[in-house]
């Protein structure tokens, strides 16, 4: 008996595979951050939600990033430096202390008290803050917080 090559089956699994990717929708280029391979980020990663408002999660290029809407309207990454001490707005949202830095048109804001620390960009006109915070609370809290927010008068002097 003759064997015959599984080439239409081949065919078949490339093209629905290809189909289930394109589904997804376009593969977003985002730099990964330099702390992204830390173990601690894949919990979080795991848990994002397939939503925030209206954007959906699309596919990324890169470790431990994502990026919801097309075009990008939130886009987020773990593994970045964690913030020391500062004066910048600090707030709790659902348990989570995320430093805000108003970047003209965008907001870019970073949890506090977490290691390693997640960063999320997005547009003011793209994205709510408080869509955002909520949303994410609850994928960003797989990080254990070790620190948080505290205003100026519960701070500790240093020196």
């Amino acid at each position: 008996m003759e064997s015959r090559p599984l080439r239409p089956l081949a065919l078949l699994l490339t093209a629905v595979a290809l189909g289930a990717t394109a589904c997804a929708g376009r593969v977003a280029t985002v730099e990964a951050a330099p702390d992204a391979a830390n173990p601690e980020c894949a919990p979080a990663m795991v848990a994002m939600p397939d939503a925030l408002g209206d954007a959906a999660l699309r596919p990324t290029d890169s470790q431990a990033t994502a990026v919801w809407g097309d075009p990008a309207a939130v886009v987020l990454r773990c593994g970045v430096p964690v913030p020391g001490p500062t004066t910048d707005r600090c707030i709790s949202v659902d348990g989570v202390d995320w430093v805000i830095r108003d970047e003209d048109e965008n907001w870019r804001i970073v949890t506090y008290g977490r290691d390693p620390a997640v960063e999320v960009l997005f547009g003011k006109d793209k994205a709510s803050s408080d869509t955002v915070m909520v949303g994410l609370a609850s994928a960003v809290a797989q990080i254990d917080a070790d620190g948080g927010c505290v205003n100026l008068q519960d701070a500790t002097p240093v020196g």
